[in-house]
């Protein structure tokens, strides 16, 4: 399995804080090894509020729930990008070495943590094209969700 970034835990912490300041909710005051899940809960409901979220925020949610999905379906044969943001390797298979790799799948910050936490199926977001999967492994709908979120 590969090893998870490190998250800063106090950066990670003043970023949920900011978000959900934003929100007018109070502060976070659940212990560290929660927060990166409600970083990523705040995030959504800022996306649902018509808001811009708190970019840090935004990251810390995107790149935690990417790397849950690589420690998930451990590999190198497919790329998952959520620009501008993270891209993580994950998948068993045959692993490219340069270039692009032949399955790759890319959508924005908002979709993932959608089709993270069970917002939005695979089958919909590629429907409305809001996530683009190309090779024959580039299907996710097999590992999503990855958690439930209350909506």
């Amino acid at each position: 399995m590969p090893p998870r970034r490190r998250i800063d835990a106090e950066r990670l912490r003043e970023a949920l804080n900011a978000q959900l300041a934003a929100l007018g909710a109070p502060p976070f005051d659940g212990p560290d090894d929660a927060a990166a899940d409600a970083c990523a809960e705040a995030v959504l409901r800022a996306y649902t509020a018509g808001l811009t979220p708190v970019r840090d925020a935004a990251r810390f949610a995107v790149r935690h729930l990417l790397d849950e999905l690589a420690a998930r379906a451990p590999g190198r044969a497919v790329e998952v990008r959520v620009p501008p943001f993270a891209a993580v390797q994950c998948v068993a298979g045959p692993r490219h070495t340069r270039g692009t790799p032949p399955n790759v799948v890319e959508t924005d910050p908002r979709t993932w943590l959608e089709l993270a936490t069970g917002r939005l199926s695979w089958s919909a977001a590629l429907a409305e094209g809001r996530v683009s999967a190309s090779g024959t492994r580039a299907d996710l709908s097999g590992l999503l969700p990855l958690r439930q979120t209350a909506h």
